[in-house]
């Protein structure tokens, strides 16, 4: 498998992983790893952003 093919597999199993709401501790992919990377890059665009407070009251 190409570089490229597994960088998009790691970005779609970080997505999953947000999805069901693991914890970004279950990446399989080691620290030092472009593959780590991608996956915490497909996770993190799960997330939704926070809602900023509302200054009114």
């Amino acid at each position: 498998m190409g570089t490229r093919e597994d960088i998009v597999r790691a970005v779609l199993s970080g997505r999953e992983a947000g999805t069901r709401g693991d914890p970004p501790t279950v990446c399989p992919y080691p620290r030092a790893s472009a593959l780590r990377t991608a996956w915490i890059r497909g996770y993190v665009e799960t997330r939704r952003p926070a809602t900023p407070p509302d200054d009114d009251e």
